[in-house]
């Protein structure tokens, strides 16, 4: 289960919000912000209060997928005009909280790490104001991923079944374990022809990490391949409110149960 309750100190150094997810995945195109959206929408339909902040610093799209043009956004946190809590914005469509990100800004993935931990703890601090904060972090290992999943009371890492991007999963959970060896790190197959091709790809994921990292990271679920999720990012509608009984649709709220009562 993800708590809601504060965070908590880990180790004396670095604090973690129990209730924030970071959703990662080793490369891109693996369909991660639509995932991260969806998820938020779900937990949303299921009574929670939800914060969706995009941390793609410098080529964020959430506010592009929903049709949003936001007046604050993560820039002006950056360059301190804002608070992270005032840059937050209202998705009424779909009842949760977003912090968009400021595309066509790279210069933003380079920031000064002393800059970075700040952003981290401001985070983890607006954490307490909800139930669940969703954090779609961009795709890759560099050091700006790094230190905002190490903020995360759990990560779910986007793989397909693509050799090249179970590589890449595996390369994350790799770098996650290395500096958090008790990090809670689930997998998420996404764009499986079939549940079965999902969790053969599963499989896959898991052997490897038991063998080289001895550690088995659990699955969360397997989201199937469906047509109708290009056709709601392309209509900037999310799935949930498009197409509510679609396969991918019921396949991400069964992950949304899951992150909610997991342990019960």
């Amino acid at each position: 289960m993800v708590p809601s309750d504060a965070p908590a100190p880990t180790g004396g150094k670095l604090q973690k919000a129990t209730n924030l997810i970071a959703v990662a995945s080793g490369k891109g195109g693996v369909g991660k912000t639509w995932f991260s959206v969806t998820l938020c929408h779900a937990l949303a339909r299921m009574g929670r209060k939800v914060l969706l902040f995009d941390a793609v610093l410098g080529l964020a799209n959430v506010d592009i997928q929903l049709g949003l043009m936001p007046q604050r956004d993560l820039g002006g946190v950056l360059s301190g005009r804002l608070t992270l809590a005032q840059a937050k914005v209202r998705y009424d469509d779909g009842k949760f909280d977003i912090i968009a990100g400021r595309s066509g800004s790279g210069n933003l993935a380079q920031l000064p790490s002393a800059k970075l931990a700040s952003l981290g703890t401001e985070l983890v601090q607006l954490c307490a104001g909800y139930d669940t904060v969703v954090m779609d972090l961009g795709a890759g290992l560099d050091r700006t991923v790094r230190m905002l999943a190490a903020r995360a009371g759990t990560c779910l890492v986007v793989t397909t079944p693509e050799p090249t991007s179970l590589t890449d999963a595996y390369a994350f959970v790799k770098v996650v374990i290395g500096s958090d060896s008790g990090a809670d790190v689930r997998v998420v197959v996404n764009n499986a022809d079939t549940r079965g091709e999902g969790l053969k790809t599963y499989e896959t994921l898991r052997k490897a990490c038991q063998n080289f990292l001895h550690v088995t990271p659990p699955m969360a679920e397997v989201i199937r391949r469906d047509r109708k999720v290009s056709e709601a990012i392309r209509a900037q509608v999310p799935l949930l409110t498009r197409a509510p009984t679609s396969d991918a649709g019921s396949d991400v709220e069964r992950i949304a149960d899951g992150l909610i009562h997991g342990d019960d």
